[in-house]
């Protein structure tokens, strides 16, 4: 039988009515009575770092929660976290670069109604999550919510309300969740090799800034000395306004000039940016070589840069596979060896910041891009 880490962080499973409001009130303990039927395929243990309405759970409650399942990961075949839905895909996100190369699961769930209600989802997610984090195909970081498991960088909240809260963008449903059984779309959990990877820095400077009609570049000129990057959700395809009496052109050779990291997005949801497409979006892009999220979620991107930042400053290792320093077996010595020569030189110094960055970002993990092609950014 599968042995699951239970990790309460709050959120609306566990809100309950006040004066003022829903607000996190339900102990931990209290869940599994509700979903009893648990006990025929794992045992489950709980622990609660912290009990927060996700609108207050941001970078530090990220690198605590991937800090917690390190030090628990030998004890256990899989994780659960209990997260109010607000920021979940924000956080599915983090814990994705915090956490890489995971073959045993971590499951983010919540809830849209108390767990405690006679008419609630929570009973089903939470059921349906600890049962995906006892199955063997299961691996890597995931949303497991309203009947789908979905990739934690693709993971998005598309619905304040509605069960079915959570859509998969631009990428297909891990699986699918029924009446007690788990249909897999992608069983790719042989593809991961070698030990854990956890990673310890996140670089929390970085501005997120949409665009609207009108807005020139005035406002990077204004945040200039508080960021150290800047994710630009421009329209359509990707581009910058070209008018206005402080241009986006100035401000961005500025920035960039500055060692700063300018990262272009879309404000369109779903099929990505394309920044070569228009005369707006291509010049730009040309003369900063500046880079695209392409089809990511503003989620990941965010806490990707967040991460890729705080990696590439140190111009060292960050991420450590789990087990080093420790003793390992003959397996987990050899998977160190090989992630030591050759995933652990993607990390090293011996390139400038900007170039370090470029490599950590354009690296895929846990799915969360497709369209890059090497050579598409001058790399």
């Amino acid at each position: 039988m599968k042995k699951v880490l239970l990790i309460a962080t709050g959120g609306t499973i566990a809100s309950g009515y006040t004066e003022e409001g829903l607000a996190p009130k339900i102990a931990a303990e209290d869940f599994l009575q509700y979903v009893e039927d648990y006990k025929a395929f794992c045992q489950v243990d709980i622990l609660q770092p912290f009990s927060l309405d996700s609108t207050n759970i941001y970078a530090k409650h990220w690198l605590k929660l991937a800090g917690l399942i390190e030090e628990q990961y030998a004890r256990y075949d899989g994780f659960v976290i209990c997260h109010g839905t607000d920021t979940m895909a924000f956080t599915a996100a983090a814990l994705s670069y915090l956490i890489q190369n995971s073959r045993k699961p971590v499951v983010i769930t919540g809830s849209q109604k108390p767990i405690n209600l006679p008419v609630t989802d929570a009973r089903t997610n939470l059921l349906d999550s600890l049962r995906f984090a006892s199955d063997d195909r299961a691996h890597g970081v995931n949303i497991v919510f309203g009947g789908n498991a979905i990739a934690g960088t693709r993971a998005k909240k598309e619905r304040s309300k509605s069960y079915n809260a959570f859509s998969s963008i631009n990428y297909p449903n891990v699986a699918a969740l029924c009446d007690g059984k788990t249909v897999f779309y992608i069983d790719d959990r042989d593809r991961v090799v070698g030990p854990a990877v956890f990673y310890h820095k996140l670089n929390e400077k970085v501005l997120l800034l949409k665009l609207m009609p009108g807005m020139d570049g005035s406002v990077l000129q204004r945040l200039f000395p508080y960021y150290d990057a800047v994710v630009i959700e421009a329209f359509g395809v990707g581009g910058l306004p070209e008018y206005g009496q402080v241009p986006f052109y100035a401000e961005i050779r500025r920035w960039t000039d500055a060692g700063k990291i300018v990262m272009m997005a879309t404000q369109v949801t779903h099929e990505g940016s394309d920044m070569e497409v228009y005369k707006v979006g291509r010049i730009i892009k040309e003369d900063f070589q500046l880079m695209e999220a392409y089809d990511m979620t503003l989620e990941a991107t965010v806490t990707k840069v967040m991460w890729a930042l705080g990696q590439a400053e140190g111009g060292e290792l960050s991420g450590k596979p789990k087990g080093l320093g420790q003793s390992n077996s003959p397996q987990e010595q050899e998977d160190f060896e090989q992630w030591e020569s050759v995933g652990g030189q993607e990390h090293s110094g011996g390139c400038g910041l900007a170039e370090r960055f470029r490599r950590l970002f354009y690296k895929t993990v846990n799915h969360d891009m497709l369209l890059y092609t090497p050579g598409s950014d001058g790399e």
